[in-house]
């Protein structure tokens, strides 16, 4: 127990960096994911059918296939094929690389949910925004919108606290998120080696973070409900 006390601040300090880059992670996702899914959304409901088709067989790819092999395409392919390394070395061309596959692969996600949530809503609303002389955007913006964020709360919901843990996943190519941080001490790490429990406290990071997440975001949906 002393040789823990004696490590515990060597130990929070790494996790502590290790976290604000899972945050980093988390939110350019979030940013980049959530208006992509939306794009994508429209291309899969367009009418122009190779548009359409094209747009869904690379969302059954990106949804049928492991993020962890995406992962590791896209930060290895253009060195080791193209012979271009895109990313740049080090932290950031790893973050960057990591990046841009959450936010691909989060956006087909969301595109789904989009759908899903736009196609929820009655078209008998859309004939009455035109009846009423609304454009079409206004009838999306003014009508459609409005209903589909309501619809879209609580499955974006899961895939968001899902997002949180997958971005554990970073570490396949070194990105030294939390849980990288965390390993690192039962490797070898600022003289400490063969330590467990660190591992253990990356949990309660985890945990703390989902259930703040958790509340907000059940907090959003009961605000949505004047939809009823």
């Amino acid at each position: 127990m002393e040789l823990i006390l004696e490590q515990m601040p060597v130990v929070l300090h790494s996790l502590n960096i290790g976290f604000l880059q899972t945050l980093k992670l988390f939110f350019v996702t979030l940013i980049g994911a959530i208006p992509l899914g939306l794009i994508i959304a429209f291309g899969s409901m367009s009418r122009f059918s190779p548009l359409r088709w094209l747009t869904r067989l690379i969302v059954w790819v990106v949804r049928g296939t492991p993020l962890m092999i995406q992962l590791l395409i896209i930060y290895y392919f253009p060195g080791l094929v193209l012979k271009n390394n895109w990313w740049g070395s080090g932290e950031t061309g790893r973050f960057i690389a990591s990046a841009v596959a959450f936010i691909f692969n989060y956006a087909c996600y969301f595109s789904e949910i989009y759908r899903g949530g736009i196609q929820g809503v009655p078209k008998g609303q859309q004939e009455a925004g035109m009846v009423l002389g609304m454009t079409k955007s206004q009838i999306f913006f003014k009508v459609t919108l409005l209903q589909m964020i309501k619809r879209i709360v609580p499955p974006m919901s899961n895939e968001i606290i899902t997002l949180v843990k997958d971005t554990s996943l970073a570490r396949i190519i070194a990105l030294q998120e939390i849980i990288w941080a965390g390993q690192a001490f039962l490797k070898g790490s600022q003289g400490i080696s063969g330590a467990i429990w660190p591992l253990f406290f990356t949990a309660v990071y985890y945990l703390i973070f989902n259930g703040i997440l958790t509340v907000l975001l059940g907090r959003l949906e009961q605000k949505l409900d004047y939809f009823r």
